[in-house]
Formats: structure tokens, sequence, C-alpha cells
């Protein structure tokens, strides 16, 4: 199975991740009002929960066990800093601290740490030393996390993206997202970066992924905010993820 058929079509059996949780993960729960084209940076700050999306096919398996700030290992490309503050839409969107926050990605290459050997990534990363590009952090008082990492890659039927996953204090879920980029940053890294322009551009266009671009709506709370710097010097993306504690 594709892991674009895994997010367009739902997940009926797979071994490597518990089923329960995914099927739930798969389904928006969240409408969106704003509007955005996603072209370029700029996510809404409106005080809306941001859409829920799915944590699969490759979740992190042992959330707990990553607490860290710095989540590259030995993975190699263009620096990136991730700065997410949370907010609480039950609160008026005030910052929320001790907030848990997990985030998750692909590497230059488009693979997942934890997963692999199969159909939906060839690539076999299952073995117990590989834990890249995968973290957790608590909020502080101002509602911030801040993790260092390395531009996100792209495999085929997505649009480059992050997975945050949102707990309270006490460790109940209350938001599972996803983070888009801009079109105009991402092309500028895949061409011309060495570590990724072997790859090339993306394949899928924010407004034509399957999860940011269903319904159309989700992609303007999806946006990152703000994504800054350069190839040479390395990113910075800036993110406020609205969830209702």
């Amino acid at each position: 199975m594709e892991r674009k058929d895994f997010l367009k079509n739902g997940l009926t059996a797979l071994g490597l991740v518990a089923v329960a949780p995914l099927m739930k993960a798969c389904k928006k729960t969240d409408t969106v009002a704003d509007s955005g084209s996603g072209s370029s940076g700029g996510g809404t700050s409106s005080c809306t929960v941001m859409p829920t999306e799915t944590e699969g096919p490759f979740p992190i398996k042992n959330p707990s066990g990553y607490v860290r700030s710095n989540i590259v290992e030995d993975r190699t490309g263009v620096p990136f800093t991730i700065n997410l503050t949370v907010k609480n839409t039950n609160g008026s969107c005030a910052a929320i601290a001790g907030a848990i926050v997990d985030i998750w990605h692909c590497d230059r290459q488009g693979n997942y740490s934890e997963y692999g050997g199969t159909s939906m990534q060839a690539t076999d990363y299952t073995g117990s030393t590989y834990h890249f590009l995968r973290g957790r952090q608590v909020t502080d008082a101002n509602g911030l996390v801040s993790f260092t990492s390395i531009f996100p890659g792209w495999y085929s039927g997505r649009a480059p993206h992050i997975h945050v996953h949102v707990y309270n204090a006490s460790g109940v879920s209350k938001l599972i997202t996803q983070i888009a980029f801009p079109k105009d940053v991402c092309d500028t890294v895949y061409t011309t970066s060495s570590y990724y322009s072997a790859k090339g551009v993306a394949d899928t266009l924010n407004a034509n992924d399957n999860v940011f671009g269903t319904p159309s709506t989700d992609l303007a709370q999806e946006m990152a905010d703000s994504v800054t710097g350069s190839v040479s010097g390395g990113y910075t993306l800036t993110k406020v993820i609205n969830a209702a504690f």
C-alpha cells in the first residue's frame, strides 16, 4: 500500500502500528472558516482549533522516550529550527504552559525512523537505533517549544509537512495535526541545496495534498505562520498551535 493511499483511503489493517488510534486520527473533526492560498507563509491567527489530521502511518512509538530539543541525530540536511506556541481556544487563545508537544517528520530522502522495509517505505529503519527526527518538549510560560532539526524532505503523494501531537500536562491527547510549508521556500531548498537537489521539488502541491487539501479550507489553518532564513544559514519555522484545553 502506498502512503498516499493510506492517507486517502484510511487503514483497515497494518501490523506496524495500532489500528484503532490511527483510524481515529484519520478522521477530520474540525472545520475552519478562514481561507488562504498556501503559496506563502502566514497561517491564520484566529482563535480556532486547528484541524485534526492523521498521525499515521508513522507516529512515534515511544514519545516519552524522546524528551529532547535536538532531534537531528545522524541525519543531514539544511539546519531547521521549529518554534511552536500552543494556545488554548477555551481560554481566549491564551498561551498554555506545561503542554506536552510531540513532533516528527521525514528526513531529506522522505523516510521516517522506526519504520520501513515495506511497500509504504522501502528503506528499513526499524532497528533499535533509529529514532531520528522525533522529539517531545513541554511548553514554557509563554506556551513555546523549540526543536532543532533539518528541513524535511518529501515523498510521493504528499506535500512537505511536519506532524504535531499536543497533550495536556496529564498526558491527555488534545490535538493531532500537521504543518504545511510555503512552496517557494521548499522549492528553494530542494533545488539549491546539495542535500536535496538530486530529488528535486515535491511532486504534490499543498492544494492537491490529500491532507491539507481536503477540505481545501484546512490549508489556511495548517500553513506555517512563517518560514524564514536561507539555505546557507538555515531556516526557522514559527507556528501557533490552537487547541482546546
